[in-house]
């Protein structure tokens, strides 16, 4: 069978038949009944196109600029926790999103150190949740700006959910002789997924290290995310006093109202992005793309406006910036990738999206991601959210 795939469905596909059954049932994710998990992807679905037939261009430039950084597509890696899919995690993300000439989203939850990442992708950003005491939200912040971040990301939108009707995977704190044991016959049925970690002499990494204080070994995933978990939610003023200890780009990631948009730009964010989680946070949350209009239209005039969740092509990409992002985040789409392909694979998906948006911006007769409007999309009637206008 090639290794390479076509879709990001097929690698999904791929995904699925490597993986163990827990690990893939992590990466689908979701919460309670999964509303918002469908209506991430079916949302695109609903958008149309209305193309030229004459008259296109020969030559189509999907480059611009997201946090100060220059990217060779409108695409960037969204953070996401612990990638115990492939041995190098992170770092073949990093790699591969490098190759492709674009940024990667670091997690504070990753497995692999900040440092290793940027080593690997100099655009990388680091991602933090409002989690602890200020002191070591500070240290945080100076951790990241001396391993070399070029932006900060903050994540904001989440309200713990818990549950899932399809049921919920045991995922260990630690990988004791009894994990192991426990978990042993759902990985030999999966014996290529166990070769990966055999041969890279290395298991699964469950801790969080660039969440560790000086000194002390790293919490584990779950460890960090119980940290979180017990941290009072911040107020604006603490958006605001947190900003200001990042002299850098600063991204505000979560928003779907206009009016927490607004307290954003006030509080001196230089982009936000319009998520939900990607449907893991509070179930029936509109999807990402219905609420961006009016998110844009609010204040894609004072800071970048971003999109995350759902997108699964590169007219997913198109529709999204002609609705006013100027770019997008990907999450299950490269963790498919690397599961299904390592760093090889995650360039495949970058790869898949790139040649979307091509197709997309040729049909639209468009030269540039830059001039891509409404006009070009169609919108159905009661197709978007305005949430919270003032």
């Amino acid at each position: 069978m090639s290794t390479w795939f076509e879709t990001v469905a097929e690698a999904q596909r791929r995904a699925r038949k490597r993986l163990p059954r827990s690990v893939y049932s992590a990466l689908l994710a979701g919460s309670e009944k999964g509303v918002s998990y469908d209506d991430n992807t079916t949302a695109f679905t609903e958008l149309g196109f209305a193309p030229h037939v004459a008259g296109l261009s020969a030559k189509r430039d999907q480059s611009t600029t997201v946090l100060g950084e220059q990217i060779a597509l409108p695409v960037i890696i969204s953070p996401t926790g612990v990638q115990a899919v492939h041995p190098d995690g992170e770092v073949a993300v990093a790699r591969a999103a490098a190759a492709r000439g674009t940024a990667i989203g670091l997690s504070s939850f990753a497995s692999k150190p900040l440092g290793d990442v940027v080593a690997a992708n100099p655009r990388t950003f680091f991602q933090m949740y409002w989690m602890g005491s200020k002191d070591a939200m500070e240290r945080r912040v100076a951790y990241a700006r001396e391993a070399g971040a070029k932006a900060l990301i903050v994540t904001l939108d989440w309200s713990f959910s818990h549950g899932r009707d399809w049921g919920s995977p045991r995922i260990p704190e630690r990988l004791t002789l009894k994990e192991m044991a426990r978990f042993a016959p759902e990985a030999l049925t999966r014996p290529r997924w166990l070769w990966d970690f055999v041969s890279a002499g290395t298991l699964p990494d469950l801790t969080a290290p660039n969440v560790a204080e000086d000194g002390e070994a790293p919490p584990t995933f779950f460890g960090a995310y119980g940290t979180w978990m017990q941290t009072p939610p911040p107020s604006w003023e603490d958006v605001r006093w947190l900003r200001e200890q990042w002299d850098g780009p600063f991204l505000l990631k979560g928003i779907c109202r206009v009016d927490d948009a607004l307290r954003a730009v006030d509080a001196g964010v230089t982009a936000i992005s319009v998520s939900n989680h990607g449907g893991n946070n509070l179930d029936a949350t509109p999807a990402p793309v219905r609420a961006l209009p009016a998110v844009a239209d609010a204040v894609g005039h004072q800071v970048e406006v971003l999109l995350d969740g759902g997108v699964r092509r590169g007219s997913d990409v198109v529709k999204a910036l002609a609705l006013g992002a100027r770019a997008v985040l990907i999450g299950r789409a490269y963790l498919w990738g690397l599961a299904a392909g390592g760093q090889a694979g995650v360039e495949n998906v970058l790869d898949v999206l790139r040649g979307g948006i091509d197709s997309a911006l040729l049909g639209l007769g468009r030269s540039s991601v830059q001039e891509l409007t409404r006009d070009d999309v169609v919108i159905p009637p009661g197709f978007t959210r305005t949430l919270g206008a003032p």
